[in-house]
């Protein structure tokens, strides 16, 4: 590996250490559902959005909860010693992107067959402090 390579990958990595995001991969809800869930709870207040979650109706809804949780907690790995009612976390941005589709065929009249495609999503989800948006606005 070249040198400006290697040293693109090492700022990389050091700009990924600040960020606090958990990933969900394949899950098994199509993708324009889990966006419906998603949009709910954009650039929420973390308690605030966990309550949207706990008590909406929607069967993805429960996994976006479990992922904000553990995003929060990858958040409280790497800021040992600070209280998570004091930091005022967010959702910064949440996306939601189509993972694989399996192919399955359903029989159709006259000897003939449609297919079925069972869709998969991948959501990411990103929380960050409040104070830190108002910082990177003054520096802008």
């Amino acid at each position: 590996m070249g040198a400006r390579k290697r040293l693109a990958a090492e700022k990389r990595k050091e700009e990924r250490k600040q960020q606090y995001y958990a990933v969900l991969r394949n899950c098994p809800t199509s993708p324009r559902k889990m966006r419906l869930v998603a949009d709910l709870i954009r650039g929420m207040e973390v308690n605030h959005a966990l309550d949207v979650l706990k008590y909406s109706s929607k069967e993805a809804s429960r996994r976006v909860e479990k992922l904000l949780l553990s995003a929060i907690a990858n958040w409280q790995a790497k800021n040992e010693g600070e209280r998570l009612e004091e930091s005022e976390l967010y959702v910064k941005n949440i996306m939601v992107d189509s993972g694989r589709i399996l192919k399955r065929l359903r029989p159709a009249p006259q000897g003939r067959a449609h297919r079925i495609r069972k869709r998969s999503n991948h959501v990411t989800l990103y929380v960050d402090r409040k104070e830190n948006v108002v910082e990177e606005n003054l520096n802008q």
